[in-house]
């Protein structure tokens, strides 16, 4: 029994990282769903369809929401799913962080939460550094 794992960002981010996730690893190893945000949609819609979303991925496992960017309506419609030992909710999502959950998707809820966050941290590198002012 997997997890579920459910993807809410801002217009079609969601659609293009789980494509792109899908791609890499030629297949996709959990069941997923994904919510766009868009700006004339009215928010309490968006809770429900995200709620529904939720109970509708959690077989028992728990359920993963990852959303773009924290603090934005998408992360705020993530943070209200929010239920302790059921659903975790991680916000900055970026490939490393999908690909981690792909690579852990037969471990608990906990576990892939913590291997997502660290894909997504361990995986920002800065390539060069800034110049530094030449006064």
């Amino acid at each position: 029994m997997n997890i579920g794992l459910l993807l809410i960002t801002h217009d079609e981010i969601a659609i293009s990282m789980l494509r792109a996730a899908v791609n890499m690893f030629g297949r996709c190893p959990l069941r997923v769903e994904t919510l766009s945000v868009k700006n004339d949609t009215k928010v309490e819609a968006l809770e429900h369809c995200a709620r529904h979303l939720a109970k509708s991925l959690d077989d028992g496992a728990g359920v993963l929401v990852l959303t773009d960017m924290y603090g934005s309506t998408p992360g705020n419609i993530a943070a209200k799913l929010i239920t302790e030992g059921r659903i975790n909710v991680l916000a900055g999502l970026n490939l490393p962080m999908l690909a981690k959950v792909f690579n852990y998707a037969q471990e608990d809820l906990d576990k892939v939460t913590e291997k997502a966050r660290e894909g997504a941290t361990n995986c920002v590198v800065a390539c060069c550094l800034p110049r530094s002012d030449p006064r």
